[in-house]
């Protein structure tokens, strides 16, 4: 036999799909939920909890709970640029750099990028939105040899293009998610509350070839109401 709130999650998140709440707009308090389908503010409760976890809705403490925005979604399959993604969706991809040096790499960028101690890196740290919305933080680092001959605006607004334009042929990457707060600086810089929740991916990209030579190794936080990861086997 179903549980209650089971059936409950079932018919809000339906009411969602067919337009009956509309992004962004605010549900009716969860006593007056409780209410409609007669069954205890508990058991409310636990069904617009079980919509929280997978996206569907979204908690503003003091204001109640929401149909969450639109967020853009990536697939977890091969290697694609970020600007790829956002351009695919029809938004506009943007990018406001915060740091771009050339440095030593460190015992983790040598180990990640398979770099000999001391190999010199350019590490790029920036925001990319889409639509000017801040969508996630990141940290890049990428070997200097492979792109000293490359103008810093191509490596900072289209990176994987460039390569593609030199001959590099994109090949798989390895990404790995997990759950993360957000701290204070990181939350400026995406525009939400400290303490928030998002995801954070590292992610190490390799050419196609023989060798599958590392060219980037990526720490990124995405803002998790805006952007969400999917497998497709």
């Amino acid at each position: 036999m179903t549980a209650i709130y089971i059936k409950i999650h079932d018919e809000l998140k339906h009411q969602v799909e067919m337009g009956i709440y509309e992004v962004g707009q605010r549900l009716p308090s969860e006593r007056e939920l409780a209410e409609e389908f007669g069954v205890s503010r508990m058991t409310l409760r636990q069904a617009v909890t079980s919509l929280v976890e997978e996206g569907i809705l979204v908690r503003h403490v003091g204001s109640g709970t929401f149909v969450a925005s639109d967020r853009v979604r990536e697939k977890m399959r091969g290697t694609t640029s970020f600007t790829d993604i956002i351009k695919n969706l029809g938004k506009t991809p943007t990018s406001k750099v915060l740091s771009y040096q050339k440095t030593a790499a460190n015992e983790v960028e040598c180990d990640k990028l398979q770099l000999k101690k001391g190999a010199q890196i350019i590490r790029m740290e920036r925001i990319r939105y889409a639509d000017d919305l801040p969508i996630c933080y990141e940290v890049a680092s990428i070997p200097y040899r492979l792109i000293a001959d490359f103008a810093k605006h191509d490596i900072t607004n289209h990176f994987y293009e460039t390569l593609e334009n030199a001959g590099k042929k994109i090949g798989r990457s390895e990404q790995v998610i997990s759950a993360k707060i957000v701290n204070k600086e990181i939350a400026t810089f995406l525009s939400v509350k400290t303490g928030a929740a998002i995801l954070a991916l590292t992610q190490i990209s390799y050419f196609a070839n023989n060798d599958e030579t590392p060219f980037e190794y990526v720490l990124s936080q995405y803002v998790g109401e805006r952007f969400e990861f999917y497998l497709e086997r």
